[in-house]
């Protein structure tokens, strides 16, 4: 590995998590080792750290020595020949070659056998997912005039086909589809490809929002489901967010994504009588943003008023005013592709290394 690539997996300790996770978003290894000016090796931090730490404290500004690890497993330079080995029994995906005097000089990663690939952790093949797919895209206009925003496609492949090709990767193997505009033209289009998936479509004779016609669902499910909307698409362990719903006691899970907004101007502090404190110039806010993916307790989807306009964050207003559980499940910045508007359709299309005709 060379310098460069190098540097794209060390980061200073004192950096924040906000940082960290747009630098692991940048080398798409899900790790970062925290190192001095030197390249001393200090401790070893990954995506999920940095999401639990979310959790836990919700602070953004927190800084990468406040989360790391302080003892990662390291090998020699002498030893790298045994490193495969070495990672497959410490369960372990990347791991950093430390010379005599602690200094990181390469990291090594465990790839999949030919032929093979490393275990996923968990699978979802009695979880059923709710697709919501009603709506008309109208920010998508004119483009929605001709399809209906379910079957835009991204690259050679609807965004729905590929929502359902992301579940299924995770054995998922039950969605309803909540349909209104051009539903004929959806029901038409997944029922001349070949699939090893079942879809129920759920048929709104008016527009019920996101939560409102999940009470048309015939359906009594028996354990939390998913509900996402059908212009997302969302690069993350779907087993380990269902997981922390379930630990975590939540009745409702919001997916969240982190959100960098650079203000692009000088931004003035003000203080009392006209008086100015300090500039800053060109600030970045971080935010957690709702992705449009949900987990719900199956109980609360008869909480749901019938047969009316309701939003999922209605819903999620509702559970807060009541003193109820709702949580959040962090991701980072680039695993939320939003082809909600245009500018976000065609960042879509180069994340997924696609090329529109």
């Amino acid at each position: 590995m060379n310098a460069e690539k190098l540097m794209s997996f060390l980061i200073s300790p004192d950096h924040t998590v906000v940082e960290a996770m747009q630098k692991i978003d940048s080398n798409a290894r899900g790790i970062l080792f925290a190192a001095d000016e030197s390249r001393k090796l200090l401790g070893v931090v990954t995506d999920g750290d940095i999401r639990r730490w979310l959790i836990k404290t919700g602070e953004l500004k927190g800084s990468i020595e406040s989360v790391m690890n302080r003892s990662p497993k390291t090998i020699r330079p002498d030893k790298v020949s045994a490193s495969r080995e070495y990672m497959e029994k410490l369960v372990i995906t990347a791991l950093p070659v430390v010379n005599e005097s602690g200094i990181i000089c390469d990291v090594i990663f465990r790839e999949p056998k030919e032929g093979g690939c490393i275990k996923r952790k968990g699978h979802l093949d009695s979880v059923s997912v709710v697709i919501m797919a009603g709506g008309k895209g109208t920010r998508l206009y004119p483009f929605t005039k001709i399809l209906p925003k379910p079957l835009i496609p991204i690259g050679d492949i609807p965004i729905m086909e590929r929502i359902i090709n992301k579940f299924r990767e995770f054995d998922v193997k039950d969605f309803y589809v909540t349909v209104n505009y051009r539903k004929n033209m959806i029901k038409s289009y997944f029922s001349e490809i070949s699939s090893d998936y079942s879809i129920s479509y759920v048929e709104e004779d008016k527009p019920l929002g996101t939560a409102g016609s999940l009470g048309l669902i015939p359906a009594n499910f028996e354990k939390p489901f998913l509900i996402t909307n059908c212009d997302i698409l969302i690069h993350a362990d779907y087993s380990d967010i269902y997981r922390h719903h379930i630990e975590s006691g939540n009745e409702l899970t919001i997916v969240t994504a982190l959100k960098n907004i650079v203000v692009p101007y000088g931004v003035i502090h003000s203080g009392e009588n006209g008086g100015i404190e300090r500039l800053e110039e060109k600030p970045k806010l971080s935010y957690f943003v709702n992705t449009g993916m949900y987990i719900l307790n199956p109980d609360i989807q008869h909480e749901i008023p019938q047969e009316t306009f309701f939003h999922m964050t209605d819903l999620a207003d509702k559970l807060l005013k009541e003193n109820r559980k709702v949580g959040m499940y962090p991701i980072s910045e680039d695993s939320f592709l939003d082809m909600g508007e245009f500018e976000e359709m065609r960042r879509m299309e180069e994340k997924l290394n696609m090329k529109t005709e």
